[in-house]
């Protein structure tokens, strides 16, 4: 058995699929593809794939991961290839990795979002980025499967500034980007929470709806504040791997594979 952990993207017109809707495209293209997927036992055999923290329905991203597992090997790099000829355009394999970790899903400790706000001045939205970072707590309200839930959006958000932008939406002036770092809670405080928090603490309300991406997710460095790769100790651990393996021969007296025996005394 092989594991695959893959990142993805969801662009453009992709960003308003549900999750259900990704699943079933994605597990068309494994098929398409050929992809050797491991299947689950039972009287309805389902793909092994392992989807972590998707992004709200709505919100693009450049950050998505799942999980594959193949009865076969197979090249990493090959599998993302196959896959993106099969994904329709705004779904794109962006990175393949063997994993030889375990954990992926504990490792997306936090995001980093882009909020696009056309129609609010950047000074008006660094005012309101102000207010919210001065409060102790920010409530604010979501209706859930189980009724409507209050709880605490500022406790979630680690960093969060606003830069200017530049608005390409006719007859609409001004554009401020609110760039956030979210720590994963539960209950999960989501970019649109954080927008009824600027809304309650600053009455920021944008004329048109925001655009919304995830640009990353992983670890959360406490100390700089940044949002690291996930995929970086897979990664990191198929590379060490030859290098332990000669380490190891060494160590048992193998004899080299280059070159030959040391000299002897003249």
């Amino acid at each position: 058995m092989q594991r695959i952990r893959l990142r993805y993207t969801k662009r453009g017109r992709l960003r308003f699929t549900s999750h259900r809707d990704f699943q079933r495209a994605f597990e068309r293209a494994l098929r398409r593809a050929e992809v050797p997927m491991a299947y689950s036992a039972g009287f309805t055999p389902h793909p092994k794939v392992s989807y972590a923290n998707a992004a709200p329905t709505g919100t693009g991203s450049e950050a998505e991961y799942v999980e594959i597992q193949l009865v076969e090997q197979r090249d990493p790099d090959q599998v993302r290839a196959l896959l993106n000829t099969s994904l329709p355009d705004g779904l794109d394999v962006t990175d393949a990795v063997e994993a030889t970790t375990t954990g992926l899903a504990d490792r997306l400790q936090a995001s980093v979002w882009e909020i696009r706000l056309d129609g609010v001045d950047h000074a008006v939205a660094e005012r309101a980025v102000a207010a919210f970072l001065a409060a102790d707590t920010v409530e604010v309200q979501r209706r859930t499967k189980n009724g409507m839930r209050t709880f605490d959006a500022r406790a979630a958000v680690t960093a969060l500034e606003a830069l200017p932008g530049q608005t390409d939406r006719p007859g609409v002036e001004g554009c401020a980007i609110l760039r956030l770092v979210v720590r994963h809670l539960t209950p999960a405080v989501r970019p649109d929470d954080v927008l009824s928090g600027l809304r309650a603490t600053a009455d920021l309300a944008p004329p048109v709806p925001a655009a919304v991406t995830r640009l990353a997710q992983g670890l959360l460095d406490e100390e700089s504040g940044t949002v690291t790769d996930p995929l970086a100790p897979d990664r990191e651990a198929v590379q060490a791997a030859p290098l332990t393996a000669a380490g190891m021969a060494a160590a048992m007296g193998a004899t080299p594979a280059c070159g030959g025996a040391p000299d002897g005394p003249g």
